[in-house]
């Protein structure tokens, strides 16, 4: 059986996964949670690359390939949303989960962090259960993939229409194939409302892990573990590591 190298976002509509083999784009497919995508998977994947966060701090408000990334990203840098700490992104209302990180970290829960908690707690209990599943999951953040593709942050929101065609145009120059791949793979999520963004995101995880130009590499080189032993570290495809 081929293997996939696949890109994965996290979205409340579901988990897009578009799947490529070293060939090209193979296909792509929403899951309900990150268990379906792994059992979809697990006997056939290379490497997951996933927008959500892998390795969890425990008194510590800004993982080290957080705080690395907003260096290099410019008029991005609020796309980088400080992790809450593990204890905290299990709790349920976002007072609790506040009150849990300032008394850990000293620093407050921003709203936008505390909406991550559903998928970093599922992430997080995912790995924690299944072992298998760790040397195939990487952790990568978007806007750092286009960075590495580009060798320059984007310079508008992902949001606007001009940050699509600004996205596009970086993937299509990384990956000739890169436009029609984003076209079929919006046809696959007919029937879930997948935000248009989320789908370039996804192409630029698979993207990212699939082979080409460059190598693989991490965010920092030598990424720390937190205390289970899972790494924290973005992960991104280039010629040259990024400054750290």
């Amino acid at each position: 059986m081929s293997e996939y190298y696949v890109g994965g976002v996290a979205r409340e509509s579901g988990w897009l996964a578009v799947a490529y083999t070293a060939d090209g784009f193979d296909h792509a497919a929403v899951f309900d949670s990150v268990g379906e995508l792994w059992s979809r998977y697990e006997e056939s994947t290379e490497r997951i690359a996933i927008d959500v966060s892998i390795g969890l701090e425990s008194s510590d408000a800004v993982r080290p390939n957080e705080r690395l990334a907003r260096r290099l990203l410019g008029d991005r840098v609020d796309d980088i949303i400080s992790t809450p700490v593990r204890e905290a992104a299990r709790k349920h209302r976002y007072r609790t989960a506040s009150r849990v990180h300032e008394r850990k970290t000293g620093q407050e829960l921003s709203r936008r962090a505390f909406e991550t908690t559903p998928f970093v707690a599922a992430v997080d209990e995912f790995l924690g259960a299944i072992d298998d599943a760790r040397p195939i999951f990487v952790e990568a953040h978007p806007e750092l993939c286009y960075l590495a593709f580009e060798g320059a942050p984007m310079a508008e929101p992902a949001a606007y229409a001009a940050g699509y065609a600004e996205r596009m145009r970086t993937l299509a120059a990384f990956d000739r194939d890169a436009p029609p791949t984003v076209q079929a793979v919006a046809e696959s999520t007919e029937g879930r409302r997948i935000p248009i963004p989320a789908i370039v995101d996804a192409v630029a995880l698979g993207l990212t892990v699939r082979p080409g130009p460059g190598a693989l590499r991490s965010l920092p080189a030598e990424p720390p573990t937190d205390e289970r032993g899972l790494p924290m570290a973005y992960h991104y495809r280039a010629e040259t590591g990024l400054p750290e």
